[in-house]
């Protein structure tokens, strides 16, 4: 019996491989036979939604029709069991559209609810396995030389997620309806991200799964998941604006960006403080329209453009949020074409979601008056959203700010360890002149765009805004008399909210939580989005401020091979830990 022992794994394990092999050879046979399920919507050779339409109009005609016999024979007295040929033909059809109706939209109710409840269960709607072009040539194939049926080991996959992978590697489930179907949006990130690292064989192996509330995002900020990216926050602060101090939160890879903010923060608290002003509020939308005649476009830019007219459009504009207040209208003519740019308040929201509704409101109201009116789009460009656009930078967009601080001369010499009369030069040589020179369009500054990015990531913000809200003039001027130095930073277009989007996320939540921007205000709708705009402008103030002084002392190369440079193998670490 010693002897034998060895031979008993070999042979289970060939008996279990032979079962899967007959079992494999039957599956195939029966989908040679039926590829495709028989569904209701396949009784008439017609688009789903008109034979829909016909069993829906077939079935309440004829519920109609018997009623209505049924109600003759009872007043009359006639036996409902004698019918004529045409109550037979609609008692057939009756029977006809109900068992349509519910193989329809009965039988996909219960197979939907017996997949949640029972997920060893195989009734996967297989609808989907008719996959769209775009699905199919967005799925990468297996290379030759990879085996798409060998798991990574980042994620531990059951039996039945194992199953769903394969599926999903094979085509026969869409990799975007997995939510949907699993109704758990973690499993499904897992699914997924198991099934694309077999199609690609490569692995995401450090890119982290666990720790994300994956439902938060469903539908509100990313599409098909397989993780999240880490993005370091360090804080910079105290900043005195205003005669309150922030702690700013700054999501960035980028060393020395904090530090530098910092000790611009530094200086202007040792100096009392910076000051900000709100100029303008107003989130925009440009649809372009068309007409047959440049006159016939002429006419809606008057009209448009007529005060008489303001008050009703603004009551239209108005009807699509509590918030949404119309400010204006500017319109640009192309010939035929005509450009019109709408600004309103939006409250605590970023707003483009809610301008664009307005705007809708207004486009079918005009279509009234002028009927020959061609709606070419939404958005137009001259908003102008994500581009770097002259009319944001004159007209502005979002939040049009004003930050300025009266920097002491002792502070100059003392925290940015260099003087007035270098800062205002190099200003003037650098972000007037020296962009002048580069034909800059917003970009009279030295970076704001780093503080504005790290800040919009941090709180949840749009970070493709960054384009149009990191315009901004940074002025520096002597203080005669004193000798202190006036700084200030104008930005025009800083878009940001506290409610909507990535703000709702938890992580940024927390960020905004801390600058005390958390959330829509009750009190004082807006006022929570305009206090995130100022610290974003003094933000930016800072870091101009450290910037400059660090290039006027020659501080900049050697802080960044200091703080930027890394000796230490990151990789062989996290192998390590």
């Amino acid at each position: 019996m010693a002897g034998r022992r060895p031979m008993t794994k070999p042979l289970r394990l060939e008996k279990h491989a032979a079962r899967e092999t007959i079992k494999a050879n039957q599956q195939e046979q029966q989908q040679q036979q039926h590829p495709w399920p028989l569904n209701a919507s396949d009784a008439l050779p017609l688009p789903l939604y008109l034979t829909n339409g016909v069993f829906f109009t077939l079935f309440f005609s004829v519920a109609y029709f018997l009623l209505h016999r049924w109600r003759e024979k009872i007043r009359t007295s006639t036996p409902l069991h004698m019918v004529t040929l045409s109550e037979i033909a609609a008692i057939i059809s009756l029977i006809a559209s109900v068992i349509y109706l519910l193989g329809f939209f009965g039988i996909g109710f219960v197979q939907s609810c017996v997949t949640r409840a029972s997920p060893h269960d195989d009734a996967w709607d297989f609808e989907d396995r008719v996959v769209d072009v775009e699905e199919d040539s967005l799925r990468v194939p297996c290379a030759a030389s990879n085996d798409c049926s060998v798991p990574f080991k980042d994620v531990v996959m059951t039996e039945d997620d194992e199953e769903i992978v394969k599926s999903v590697v094979a085509g026969a489930i869409p990799s975007y309806s997995l939510e949907s179907k699993l109704g758990d949006c973690k499993r499904a990130a897992a699914i997924r991200r198991e099934a694309v690292q077999r199609m690609t064989g490569r692995s995401l192996e450090g890119l982290p799964l666990e720790g994300l509330d994956y439902s938060s995002i469903l539908g509100q900020c990313c599409e098909m998941p397989v993780g999240y990216v880490q993005i370091p926050v360090g804080i910079a602060g105290p900043l005195l604006l205003d005669g309150r101090e922030y702690m700013v939160p700054m999501a960035t890879t980028e060393g020395c960006l904090v530090a530098s903010t910092n000790r611009g923060c530094k200086a202007i608290y040792a100096s009392g403080g910076a000051t900000s002003v709100l100029l303008r509020d107003a989130m925009t939308r440009a649809p372009v329209v068309r007409f047959p005649t440049a006159k016939r476009t002429a006419d809606l830019k008057f009209f448009l453009e007529d005060p008489l007219n303001f008050d009703t459009l603004s009551i239209v504009f108005n009807r699509s949020s509590r918030f949404a207040r119309l400010e204006g209208i500017q319109c640009a003519m192309a010939g035929k074409n005509v450009y019109m740019r709408f600004s309103c308040t939006t409250g605590d929201a970023m707003g483009m979601n809610m301008v664009s509704k307005g705007v809708q409101n207004v486009l079918e109201y005009i279509r009234n008056d002028f009927p020959d009116m061609d709606v070419i789009g939404i958005s137009g460009n001259f908003c102008s959203d994500k581009k770097a656009a002259a009319v944001n930078w004159i007209e502005g967009r979002g939040k049009s700010v004003v930050c300025e601080a009266v920097i002491k001369e002792e502070v100059v010499r003392k925290v940015l360890k260099t003087s007035v009369g270098a800062l205002v030069e190099l200003n003037m040589l650098k972000n007037l002149v020296g962009s002048a020179v580069a034909g800059a369009l917003g970009g009279f500054n030295a970076h704001a765009s780093n503080i504005v990015s790290a800040i919009y990531i941090a709180t949840g913000q749009d970070p493709a805004q960054n384009v149009e809200s990191s315009h901004c003039i940074t002025m520096m001027e002597p203080l005669h008399g004193s000798g202190d130095l006036h700084v200030s930073v104008t930005m025009p277009s800083i878009e940001v909210g506290t409610v909507g989007g990535g703000t709702e996320l938890a992580s940024q939540s927390a960020c905004l939580n801390l600058l005390g921007a958390k959330g829509g205000s009750k009190d004082s709708p807006g006022s929570n989005s305009r206090l995130l705009a100022a610290v974003v402008a003094a933000s930016v103030l800072a870091g101009e401020l450290s910037l400059m002084s660090a290039l006027a002392a020659g501080q900049l190369v050697n802080s960044h091979m200091k703080y930027n440079r890394s000796s230490k193998d990151l990789r062989k670490s996290r192998s390590e830990g």
